[in-house]
C-alpha cells in the first residue's frame, strides 16, 4: 500500500510549454512507461483548441493508442463544454480518459489571460461541464494561482475556500490547488491546505507546485505535513504555461518528479515508483527534448540509501 499518489504530468503540463510538436508515437511510448513504473495517475493530454495549444491536436489519437493499465487514471484537461463533449465521444468509442480536469482560476486577471473568460463566466462553464459529463469520468477541479496571482498579487484564503466549496457543491470530490507561478511558501501552503482539509473532509486535495523560485519541494513537504497525500509533478521539472499564452517569467517548470520521489522515499514515504526505472525514463525524456532537464537527482543520483546495490 502506497502512502502517496503522484500524478506524472510530463505529457500534458510538461509538454504544453514546448514550442515544437512532440510526435504522438513518442508521447504514447512515454505514457506507457509511466504506467509501467508505478504511476497511478498520469496526465495524458488536453482537449485544448489546437489553434491555441497545437501540442495537443493529437489528443484523441493518443488516447486511442496508449496501453491502459488496471487501476491507473489517465487524465485529460478540459477547459469548456466542447472539450467535455470531445472526451465523451472518445469515452463512448472505448478509449477515452477516465479522469478529467476542470479548470478555474483564483483571480479574474489570470482567468481572462489563461481561459479567456471572466471567473463568473468560467464557474458557469464548469457547472455546464459537470452537467454535460454526467456520471462519466472522475472529475478533478483544478484551481490555478491559488497561492498568488502574477497579475493581482495576493489571493485571499476566503476566496480559495469559496471556490473549493463551489467544486464540492457540484459533486467534484478531487480538488487541486495550484501554485501556477511559484508564489507559495511552506507557511502559506500549510495554512491553506490545513484549513481546506479541516473544512472539507470529504474532498481529496491535490497539490500542484511550480518550482519557479526553488521552493517546490519544500512546499510539497509542507502540504504533506498538512495532510495532503496526492501530488502533481513532472519528469525533469518541465512545464508551465502554454507556449502561446505567456504569464510569469524565469523558470516556469513543475516540481521535478525524480526529486520529489527521491525526497519522499528518503523520508520513508512509499510512492510505489520503481526508482531505477524512473531514472531510465528521465533519461528518455531528456533525449526526447534534446536538453538536460531540471532534475537534481538526474544529475546527482538517488539518495545513497535508496540507490540499488
Amino acid at each position: 500500500m502506497n502512502d502517496v499518489v503522484i500524478c506524472e504530468c510530463f505529457a500534458r503540463d510538461g509538454l504544453q510549454h514546448e514550442p515544437d510538436f512532440v510526435p504522438t508515437d513518442a508521447k504514447v511510448a512515454l505514457i506507457d512507461r509511466f504506467g509501467a513504473i508505478g504511476f497511478e495517475r498520469i496526465e495524458a493530454t488536453s482537449y485544448s483548441n489546437p489553434a491555441v495549444v497545437p501540442q495537443f491536436g493529437d489528443a484523441s489519437d493518443l488516447l486511442r493508442r496508449i496501453a491502459r493499465r488496471p487501476g491507473v487514471f489517465y487524465k485529460a484537461t478540459c477547459a469548456n463544454v466542447r472539450a467535455v463533449e470531445r472526451a465523451l465521444v472518445d469515452d463512448a468509442a472505448g478509449f477515452g480518459a477516465n479522469e478529467i480536469s476542470l479548470l478555474a482560476s483564483a483571480s479574474d486577471s489570470h482567468s481572462e489571460r489563461n481561459l479567456r473568460r471572466s471567473r463568473q463566466d468560467q464557474w458557469q462553464n464548469i457547472a455546464d461541464m459537470v452537467a454535460a459529463a454526467g456520471r462519466a469520468f472522475r472529475k478533478v477541479g483544478t484551481l490555478s494561482v491559488a497561492f498568488g496571482c502574477p497579475f493581482e498579487g495576493e489571493v485571499s484564503t476566503a476566496s480559495v475556500l469559496q471556490d473549493v466549496e463551489r467544486f464540492a457543491a457540484l459533486g467534484v470530490r478531487h480538488v487541486t490547488l495550484g501554485d501556477t507561478t511559484g508564489m507559495a511558501t511552506p507557511k502559506t501552503v500549510k495554512a491553506l491546505f490545513g484549513e481546506a482539509i479541516a473544512l472539507f473532509p470529504d474532498v481529496t486535495f491535490i497539490s500542484h507546485f511550480h518550482d519557479t523560485r526553488g521552493t517546490g519541494l519544500a512546499n510539497c513537504m509542507a502540504a504533506f505535513d498538512a495532510g495532503v497525500r496526492y501530488f502533481d509533478s513532472a519528469i525533469g521539472g518541465v512545464g508551465g504555461h502554454p507556449a502561446k499564452v505567456k504569464y510569469g517569467g524565469g523558470h516556469t517548470g513543475n516540481v521535478s518528479t525524480e526529486d520529489l520521489v527521491n525526497l519522499l522515499e528518503s523520508e520513508g514515504v512509499r510512492t510505489g515508483i520503481d526508482l531505477a526505472a524512473m531514472l531510465d525514463v528521465g533519461r528518455a525524456c531528456e533525449q526526447l527534448l534534446g536538453r538536460q532537464l531540471h532534475s537534481r537527482v538526474m544529475q546527482s543520483g538517488l539518495h545513497p540509501a535508496l540507490a540499488p546495490a
